[in-house]
This record gives structure tokens, C-alpha cells and sequence, in this order.
């Protein structure tokens, strides 16, 4: 762009490439390419610079690199002198800036606004020559504007989404808005006919939490009633992230759209309930999702369990689970018969590995059976029966049963009582593979609440072939971690008591758009895995030590939690901070 070009001038695709070109990013080769394209109708009204990220074109001044948005969106910030602004719609108050300005009016002069404080509100614009919107935003808004360039194909997304769920908001409440847009049905399922529920505002609100989540690799959705409005929180990576407050008779109708969804009923709110739904993405791929209801003070809270099968399905190495871990977690799933436990508090990825690990024993060769409760995720390669307690079908019963079914390995989702237990332990001395879960804090505490349940200490010896506990940490973000610093004494006190050298290099989170900023991007387990040796077996007994029972298992090379953990600081994938957030103290792993 030529300074002198007019203040309403708006960007034309000639000018961006050959100022491109000129400024030694592109080179007159894919110039010429692109200017001599012939473009669909589509591409036609994309903003340029969207247009040109859409092409594949090498960054001559970034080897290996392409133009991608937002290399181009860097380059034209600095080429305005303007501050750079990222979208992310987690960080923005979607009701207050769709309050500023009109939808046709953002639309016609190409900004949103993404920020609003009592001194200023913050544009982002896709056109920063068009300059004639700016004295009616300040005399609606009646404060300063903070002018900021950001990705024109943000600025177009987040327009239609932002605006579309102002309106579902807003006309869901009784209120008005100006936007007819509507974002791609989600969920493939009947409804059973509640007039509020299906409003086509509601409906609208209920597809875009959806996606919004599947978009934002969310586990959970939190839909939380307060006196007048209702929060929405998405649970990503461990962490809970506010979203959304939609007006108190929003919220009721959502909660009550997702229960026709999932088959419950809508007219009981004084119960908790359980539901699932099956959903469509945008890419035909499936994901379910389980809903639990629980009424509080304020109306029904609504959670939801996100179970994508590209993240529960996951290989060994995925799950961080590699290594000395790997051989001695696959040497026990190698055994013919006997007890395997996995424990860990929950949100500890304990079905995650459960399921890995069933998918990986599950051939043609064996019948695989589970009884659990709920069902986590319907996989085709085992058979799957839920807990009905209402019909006497719990986990015993469902043992007992399975025991009738030729099975040949068994997962039970939960050892919670002294009948499970023996089911279980009868089940593997009848020659059949046990998995089940405990809620423990670390391996060897497993034996102890094996024994307070009653399981008799010699049928432990006979028939647990090993445990182990697991955590979830984050895991730093590859495309912005950078070395950090650490101190020798936090080293050693989380190491303690092995001799472990302290890594040349350790790295801390920085923060990036691939990582929204946080530093962090995904999970991954660390584990301390006890094998029911003889000499562990030796020291099981009424009046069980375990202080003594966890030095021998370390004797026999487990590893604590810490210490997994600190393999994995030491490999680059996380941090001191992470490590400590999840794994329990010493103080707690002695008793």
C-alpha cells in the first residue's frame, strides 16, 4: 500500500501482492501465478489477504515457510503500525461488544469489536484505510477507540458467530437483534416435542456450545445456574475456562434442550439425572457426549462429558505411557489371568488407558467383556454392559453374569465394595483377566483398600498381578516453549529420595496461538507402577506397612509420580509447576 493512497481506500489484492513482492516476502514468480489465477466466485469476495493465505505461497524471507495468515496479518500490522490483536473468543464478552455496533454495521466497514472498558473500546479491523466508521462508534459507544489490526478471516468468522449467538441470546430472552444466520445442526436426534426447548433461538445456542467445545478440544461442558444468569465453563486440558453468562431463563431452556437430547426427563428437576447423546461434527466424524444433571439452589446444573474417540482411543506413546512404564504395563496385560488395577483420582485419565488398553487385547482370538458405569464409550471390538441398579444389575451381578459369557478378559469399571471385589478376585482365580479401577492416591495405598474392603491378604497375593496410579499433566506447547531456569534444591527435593541428575535444559511456557496463549497444549500421563513381586506379596497382611511395602516396590524399580514426572521435565514435555499441581506430596504418599 502507497501511504498516499486515500483514507477510505480499501485493500485490493494487485496492491497487497506486489507490495508483497516488494518488501521481499513473495516472489515475482507466485506474483505472477496469482495474479493470473483465475478465481472461483467465492474467492472472489474473500479479503485479499485471506485470499492469499488460502494459496500455498513460500514466505521468501522464511525459508520453509508460507504465507500464512498469520504471517500476512504480522506484515500488514507492521506496514500500518498497528498493535496486533489475536481473536480468542474464550477471552472476549461476546454480549458486551455485539452491543456497540449493529451486525450490518460491522459487516459493511469489515470490524468487531473485541473489547470493551469503561475509557475505550478496541476495534479490530480487516480494513485499516477505511476510517469513516470511527466517529459514529465513538459517539454510539461514547468512549475513545483503541484501533487494532487482527486476521480479516478471524474478523469475518467471529462476526457471524458472535452476532448469531447474540441473537439466539436475545430472542430466546424476548429481546431483538438484526442477524439471520445459522450455524449447521449438530446433533441427529428426534426431539420430544418441548416448546421451549426446541425454540429455534435455543436450538441455535445448544449447536454453537457444540461446536464451540469440539473446536476448543474441550473435555467437559459446564452449564451452572446463578440467580439471574447462567455460566457456561469449558473444562480444557485440565483447566476450567469461563465462556458464556446467557440471562437465567436462557440457561433453564438450554439444560432443557440438552435433556430431550439425551432422553431424559425434562419435566423432573428435583432429581439428578444421566443422559448421553451421539453428535455429528462438521466433518461427519461421531463424538458422544454424557450428561449428568444436579439440582441446586438456583435450578438443575448440567455437566457434560466430551468423549471424542480420536483423544479416549489413544496408542501407548500418545498417553506418555513409554519406555521401562510401557514393558511393565504390557508385561502384565501378557498374563493369562489375574488382577490389573488402575488408580488415580478422577479427570486421571484412568478409562483413557483402560480402553487403550482393552482395543490393544480385543482381537478376533478372545472375548473382551466390561460391566461399567455409565458406559464411558461404545467401542465395537468388546462387548459393553451398563449398570442398571434400578433392575439389581451391579457390578457383581454383572461379574457374576460375565462369568457365564466365555469370557476371556473382563473390565470392571469400579471396585467399590466388598462383593465386587470378590467377584473379581474369583472371577481371575477362574482364570480370567481383570482390569478394574481404584480411587487411591498412589499405587501401594491399593493393597491397603483392597484390605479395608475385606479381600482376605492371601487371595491379593494369588490373584493382583500389579498397580499402577496416574496422573495427567499438561504438556508444553511445542511451537513456543523456550529454555527456562530451575533450582537445584526444587530438583532434588522432587527427585527425592532417588540420586537423579538435573537436565542441562528445562523449558517453560510461553504462550502462542496454537496454544491460546496458556503455554500448554494437551495432556499426557505420568505413572508409578507396583509389580505384586514375592517379596511385595511377603510383606501384605492385616497389619500392612506400606511405608515399607512402597520402599521394597521402589527397591524393585518404581518409580513414584514425582519422579515420572520429572522424566518428563527432563524430556522437555512439561514443567515443575505441573508436576507438583497433580502429583501427590510425599508427606500424603507416606501414610
Amino acid at each position: 500500500m502507497q501511504q498516499q493512497a486515500a483514507a477510505q481506500a480499501v485493500l485490493d489484492l494487485r496492491s497487497l501482492i506486489n507490495d508483497l513482492v516488494n518488501d521481499g516476502r513473495m516472489s515475482q514468480e507466485d506474483a505472477n501465478v496469482l495474479l493470473g489465477a483465475n478465481r472461483t466466485r467465492k474467492q472472489s469476495v474473500m479479503h485479499p489477504l485471506a485470499y492469499i493465505a488460502t494459496q500455498n505461497v513460500e514466505d521468501v524471507s522464511r525459508a520453509g515457510k508460507l504465507l500464512d495468515g498469520e504471517a500476512l496479518t504480522q506484515w500488514m500490522a507492521d506496514r500500518v503500525h498497528l498493535p496486533i490483536f489475536h481473536i480468542d473468543p474464550l477471552k472476549i464478552d461476546v454480549p458486551k461488544v455485539t452491543a456497540v455496533v449493529s451486525y450490518a454495521f460491522a459487516k459493511r466497514h469489515e470490524i468487531l469489536c473485541v473489547g470493551v472498558t469503561p475509557d475505550e473500546v478496541v476495534i479490530a479491523c480487516a480494513q485499516p484505510f477505511v476510517e469513516g466508521w470511527e466517529p459514529q462508534v465513538e459517539h454510539v459507544a461514547r468512549r475513545k477507540i483503541k484501533k487494532v489490526f487482527a486476521n480479516p478471516a478471524d474478523v469475518t468468522r467471529y462476526q457471524i458467530e458472535f452476532y448469531t449467538l447474540a441473537r439466539s441470546v436475545s430472542g430466546a430472552s424476548g429481546g431483538k437483534s438484526s442477524v439471520v444466520t445459522n450455524f449447521e445442526q449438530l446433533v441427529e436426534l428426534k426431539s420430544l416435542g418441548d416448546a421451549e426447548a426446541d425454540d429455534k433461538h435455543i436450538v441455535n445456542i445448544v449447536d454453537w456450545l457444540l461446536q464451540y467445545a469440539y473446536d476448543q478440544r474441550a473435555s467437559d461442558i459446564h452449564v451452572e445456574p446463578r440467580r439471574e444468569v447462567g455460566r457456561v465453563r469449558f473444562r480444557i486440558d485440565g483447566v476450567l475456562h469461563d465462556v458464556y453468562e446467557f440471562p437465567a431463563s436462557v440457561a433453564m431452556a438450554v439444560v432443557s434442550r440438552f435433556k430431550v437430547l439425551g432422553r431424559m426427563n425434562i419435566a423432573e428437576k428435583r432429581k439428578p439425572q444421566d443422559g448421553r447423546i451421539k453428535t455429528l461434527r462438521a466433518d461427519d466424524s461421531e463424538v458422544e457426549l454424557r450428561l449428568s444433571t444436579l439440582p441446586t439452589a438456583f435450578g438443575e446444573k448440567l455437566v457434560m462429558r466430551i468423549f471424542d474417540p480420536e483423544v479416549l482411543l489413544r496408542s501407548f506413546h500418545d498417553l506418555g505411557l513409554v519406555g521401562d512404564d510401557f514393558k511393565r504395563w504390557d508385561g502384565m496385560l501378557s498374563r493369562p489371568n489375574g488382577i490389573v488395577l488402575v488408580t488415580g483420582p478422577t479427570g486421571s485419565g484412568k478409562t483413557t488407558t483402560l480402553y487403550s488398553s482393552l482395543r490393544k487385547l480385543a482381537t478376533s482370538e478372545v472375548n473382551v467383556s466390561t460391566i461399567e458405569d455409565p458406559i464411558e464409550m461404545v467401542e465395537e471390538s468388546f462387548n459393553q454392559t451398563q449398570v442398571h441398579h434400578k433392575i439389581e444389575l451391579d457390578f457383581a451381578a454383572g461379574i457374576r453374569t460375565l462369568m457365564r459369557q466365555d469370557p476371556d478378559i473382563i473390565m470392571v469399571g469400579e471396585m467399590r465394595d466388598l462383593e465386587t471385589a470378590q467377584m473379581a478376585v474369583q472371577a481371575a482365580l477362574t482364570g480370567h483377566l481383570v482390569l478394574s479401577t481404584l480411587h487411591t492416591n498412589d499405587a501401594p495405598a491399593s493393597v491397603a483398600r483392597l484390605l479395608d474392603l475385606g479381600v482376605p491378604a492371601y487371595l491379593i497375593n494369588a490373584t493382583v498381578l500389579g498397580i499402577m496410579a496416574q496422573r495427567l499433566v499438561r504438556t508444553l506447547c511445542p511451537h513456543c516453549k523456550e529454555p527456562g531456569e530451575m533450582k537445584r534444591d526444587d530438583w532434588d527435593a522432587l527427585v527425592s529420595p532417588w540420586k537423579v541428575n538435573m537436565p542441562d535444559t528445562v523449558y517453560r511456557p510461553v504462550g502462542c496461538l496454537e496454544c491460546r496463549n496458556t503455554g500448554y497444549l494437551g495432556r499426557q500421563g505420568i505413572y508409578e507402577i507396583m509389580l505384586m513381586s514375592d517379596p511385595v506379596k511377603d510383606m501384605v497382611g492385616e497389619n500392612c506397612n506400606l511405608q515399607a511395602l512402597r520402599k521394597q516396590a521402589m527397591r524393585e524399580g518404581m518409580r513414584t509420580l514425582r519422579l515420572s514426572g520429572a522424566q518428563k521435565i527432563a524430556a522437555g514435555l512439561t514443567t515443575m509447576e505441573e508436576v507438583l499441581r497433580v502429583a501427590p506430596p510425599p508427606e500424603r504418599a507416606e501414610r
